[in-house]
């Protein structure tokens, strides 16, 4: 399957976050962290709020083994899919590390929120600096005052 056109966001590493580059394994355990903390807000709520949280069934490919996994919509007609994958890349004669999740030209306006929601999250988490779709870029690290 080869992806094309691809619209995508951007997870860095920088100084102050939490680690220094991830790999797939450990950005797949932040997402079944958001579905756990997703499933318990629901029980909180008395609602299956997780199913609405996060509408996607992680798939792995064997062409994408150990650089991205497939986020794949559970209601194809709301949500399509999502692209997850890590990489490097050296700017300014540096290595940057980067988380990057990426849309496919087939991916709807549900898979686009849902992705920025992703995005903030893992930011968040991993105190990154995060280049959004729109080229914007929110920075999560702590700043020094």
């Amino acid at each position: 399957m080869a992806i094309v056109n691809l619209q995508s966001a951007y997870i860095y590493f920088v100084e102050g976050s939490t680690a220094t580059h991830a790999d797939l394994e450990d950005v797949k355990a932040k997402f079944n962290r958001y579905i756990e903390m997703t499933k318990k807000t629901g029980e909180q709520l008395g609602w299956s709020y997780a199913d609405s949280a996060f509408p996607y069934e992680l798939e792995e490919r064997p062409e994408g083994k150990g650089s991205w996994f497939l986020l794949r919509g559970k209601d194809p007609n709301v949500y399509k899919a999502i692209v997850v994958g890590v990489g490097s890349k050296i700017e300014n004669g540096k290595e940057r590390q980067y988380v990057q999740v990426s849309l496919p030209e087939s991916a709807t306006h549900g898979d686009k929120g849902k992705a920025n929601e992703f995005c903030r999250y893992l930011a968040r988490d991993y105190k990154g600096e995060l280049h959004l779709f729109n080229r914007r870029v929110q920075y999560f690290q702590p700043r020094k005052p």
